[in-house]
């Protein structure tokens, strides 16, 4: 009894050792990542206390703590809503879309700029394609109605001179889900594209000057070594990207819906505002659907990073 005893004793004090030892080296980067600690536990951790709210019947006039408990009401209520049902498809719907084109056009436009030669024109290209990603939404959306207008806009102007019948894009159910998908790609992408001509820049160049010298052309250096080089950075976005495969960009949303369409546009996080802040202000139901939207980003995070580290041992996060 008394060597466990002493050996417990002793495991405490290396683990102790090995604590002030690592803080002593890295304090310097400790300090550092001190704000953006402070940041998470202010902003992220501790608003987490208010999910209680889901369990509760919630009044602004009686406070969290006063307020009635309902338990699991508000999620068999959720469950039990078409109107919910029609927005979770709606969502699955706008993360498949986006998996399958808009997860990919960053990827595409890294490897394509990675080709050009000429460097001025490799800058042109990136500041043209990188700008879109600083106009808000706001001023994005009013651009998409202008450019698509079914009235006034150059592209159905281009659609009437053919002798075809002008398209209402933005409010037509057929055509605003691609809608959506262009705006998020023209920009995004530019953006997006960043990651991965970072990691293309570490790809050794050897690799391709010894792939030349065997005959490789630019289709087999792609195959072989540019993909193979990033394949650990495009696991990593896209394990990221699946955890949030519900969160659709609300101000997008915002700006981009209308009536015409709410029911093919209308997404979690628009339903969100309008059920728990816009119209009904039933704060409850609408950390319900918070809740649930989390944990459904955390499963697939989960799952994607256990089949990521099952195809490869590098391509998990942890």
């Amino acid at each position: 009894m008394e060597d466990k005893y002493v050996k417990k004793k002793m495991k405490k004090i290396i683990k102790k050792d090995k604590f002030i030892s690592s803080w002593r080296k890295y304090s310097n980067l400790y300090l550092i990542f001190l704000p953006v600690a402070l940041w998470y536990i202010v902003f992220k951790y501790i608003p987490m206390g208010g999910i209680i709210i889901a369990f509760k019947d919630y009044s602004v006039f009686k406070g969290i703590a006063a307020s009635n408990w309902t338990g699991f009401e508000n999620f068999e209520r959720l469950f039990r809503s078409s109107a919910f049902l029609c927005v979770l498809k709606n969502n699955i719907i706008f993360a498949f879309m986006d998996m399958l084109v808009v997860f990919p056009t960053p990827i595409i436009l890294a490897i394509l700029l990675n080709e050009i030669k000429n460097k001025k024109g490799k800058r042109l290209v990136q500041t043209i394609t990188y700008l879109p990603h600083f106009i808000s939404w706001a001023v994005a959306g009013g651009l998409f109605y202008m450019v698509f207008s079914i009235s006034t806009g150059p592209v159905n102007a281009i659609i009437r001179n053919l002798g075809a019948e002008p398209i209402n894009f933005m409010g037509s159910s057929h055509t605003y889900r691609w809608m959506i998908v262009l705006s998020s790609i023209w920009k995004e992408v530019g953006w997006g594209s960043i990651v991965y001509l970072a990691a293309m820049a570490g790809i050794d160049e050897q690799l391709y000057e010894a792939a030349r010298v065997d005959g490789a052309g630019r289709l087999r250096c792609l195959m072989h070594i540019t993909l193979p080089g990033i394949a650990g950075v495009i696991s990593i976005m896209l394990i990221l990207r699946v955890g949030s495969i519900l969160d659709l960009n609300f101000d997008q949303t915002f700006a981009m819906l209308n009536d015409a369409v709410l029911g093919v546009g209308e997404t979690i996080e628009y339903y969100i505002y309008r059920v728990g802040m816009s119209s009904v202000n039933n704060y409850s139901l609408g950390t319900a659907v918070g809740i649930f939207k989390s944990l459904i980003g955390l499963v697939m995070v989960l799952l994607s990073n256990f089949v990521a580290n099952k195809i490869s041992e590098e391509g998990g996060i942890w």
